[in-house]
């Protein structure tokens, strides 16, 4: 009987992993349709639970069992500036970047709030912050260079600096994986990045400057037209090549340590919460690298910033929330993980129909 080779597929499960050189059991080969009964048969209407039942499958497939757990939550946010900020492109100076990361740092943002709420982890970066934070703030120094540069004048970062904020989202994900962690959010707090956001979504999904450029932390009509000029000036300026001249020409260096974390990520089989419109730009990045990195992904909510919708129809995939938030931080991605963990917990503890002694659909 199918139920049977389920319950003996748990069982054997206690001894499987999805870590190389392991043992891992025979069934794998069939784990989709595995999950997938064991789905469909707990004490439910065949597809009642909608989302929670696609989610409780995708994250069973990457963690490759029919038990999935969510383990020691982790949330990156990584801070850094940006030269474009110069222009004028943002209604907030430079110095909310640093500002902000001191607010994180006295537990008084929203990313706080949520990740205290929701038992998650929390770690602060400073890969690019122009200033210098106390060694005694709960800040991790990671300091690549004090910004990147105007990009309207010279590219945003060398190669070099590029690949080197990349480590540190690797070498973030490794310190967490090592604690027992499985699931990883990225967010990230840089005044000027949703320009930096919408070049990139630009030049990786080829719309229109115009269709990917928003109000970022919030400009009126006029500054809107402004930003936007100045985006499609610095398009133009440039022709880079490959994925890593992009991020290199147009990134932050908090969106390229984003673009290192998912990948790292995916290498460790980790489940990863995308949160909005900079967060899926560096995804996006990161695809270009590995393309098999959405597999391992939950697109958390759909951003009020403009362009993100686009970026969520260009990928094919559809968001759990729709909130109006345009905030940043990564909150979306910590907002939406109780409905992650009410997927797997469904799925490890609702009753079968067999189990339950409820007669099945005939």
């Amino acid at each position: 009987m199918m139920e049977e080779k389920i319950k003996n597929a748990i069982a054997d499960n206690k001894h499987a992993t999805n870590v190389e050189g392991k043992k891992k059991s025979p069934l794998w080969g069939d784990l989709e349709g595995l999950l997938q009964h064991k789905i469909d048969n707990k004490t439910k209407p065949l597809g009642s639970l909608g989302v929670l039942e696609e989610i409780a499958l995708q994250v069973g497939l990457v963690q490759n069992t029919l038990s999935p757990k969510i383990e020691n939550p982790a949330h990156l946010v990584f801070a850094a500036d940006h030269g474009l900020a110069d222009e004028g492109i943002s209604p907030y100076p430079k110095d909310v970047t640093w500002q902000m990361v001191m607010n994180f740092c006295a537990g008084g943002a929203s990313i706080n709030v949520f990740c205290r709420q929701n038992e998650m982890e929390l770690k602060v970066f400073d890969v690019g912050v122009d200033y210098d934070f106390s060694e005694n703030l709960p800040v991790v120094n990671a300091k690549i260079a004090r910004g990147t540069c105007n990009m309207r004048k010279e590219p945003a970062m060398t190669i070099g600096e590029c690949r080197a904020a990349m480590e540190v989202g690797c070498k973030a994900v490794r310190v967490e994986v090592a604690k027992g962690c499985n699931t990883v959010a990225c967010g990230e707090m840089g005044i000027g990045n949703t320009s930096s956001s919408s070049l990139l979504m630009h030049k990786f999904t080829g719309h229109p400057i115009e269709d990917c450029t928003g109000r970022g932390s919030g400009l009126g009509d006029k500054q809107l037209d402004r930003k936007t000029r100045i985006l499609k000036e610095i398009s133009e300026k440039y022709d880079p090549q490959s994925a890593e001249e992009v991020l290199t020409t147009f990134g932050g260096l908090e969106i390229a340590a984003m673009t290192g974390a998912y990948l790292e990520a995916k290498k460790q089989n980790m489940i990863i919460l995308i949160d909005g419109f900079i967060s899926t730009a560096a995804l996006l990045t990161a695809i270009q690298f590995d393309a098999s990195v959405k597999e391992n992904c939950i697109f958390c909510h759909s951003s009020d910033e403009k362009g993100h919708k686009l970026m969520l129809e260009f990928l094919g995939v559809k968001p759990l929330l729709q909130l109006g938030m345009r905030l940043g931080e990564g909150g979306g991605a910590a907002v939406a993980l109780p409905l992650v963990k009410s997927a797997v917990n469904f799925l490890n503890e609702m009753s079968s129909m067999e189990d339950a002694g409820v007669s099945n659909k005939e």
